[in-house]
């Protein structure tokens, strides 16, 4: 599995930095990729975050969220994901500074 960073564009929300998708090589979902996770600048110095894919819906005006992937057992059973995609959003901007240095 690869991690694939795709930067924000014009007009995106503020503090969206990029979309993330992973990217399938191996098993029965090689050539497939999941999309839907956004990393988002942190605000009040937490840092930066991931948000996974999500489902959004409305309950008496109240707009929530179904998180569509998460851990089968342990609660920070996404945090190895979370962690691998600033990771590579970091070596991103890292390469794109380096290509504005050159």
């Amino acid at each position: 599995m690869t991690v694939k960073i795709v930067p924000s564009t014009a007009g995106a929300p503020a503090g969206k930095l990029a979309d993330a998708e992973l990217h399938f090589s191996e098993g029965i979902l090689a050539g497939l990729k999941l999309v839907g996770f956004t990393v988002w600048d942190g605000r009040d110095d937490r840092g930066r975050g991931v948000t996974f894919p999500a489902r959004q819906y409305t309950v008496n005006g109240e707009r929530r969220h179904y998180v569509l992937l998460r851990a089968a057992g342990d609660a920070g059973g996404t945090d190895p994901l979370r962690e691998l995609i600033l990771r590579e959003y970091a070596a991103y901007e890292q390469s794109f500074a380096d290509d504005r240095t050159a």
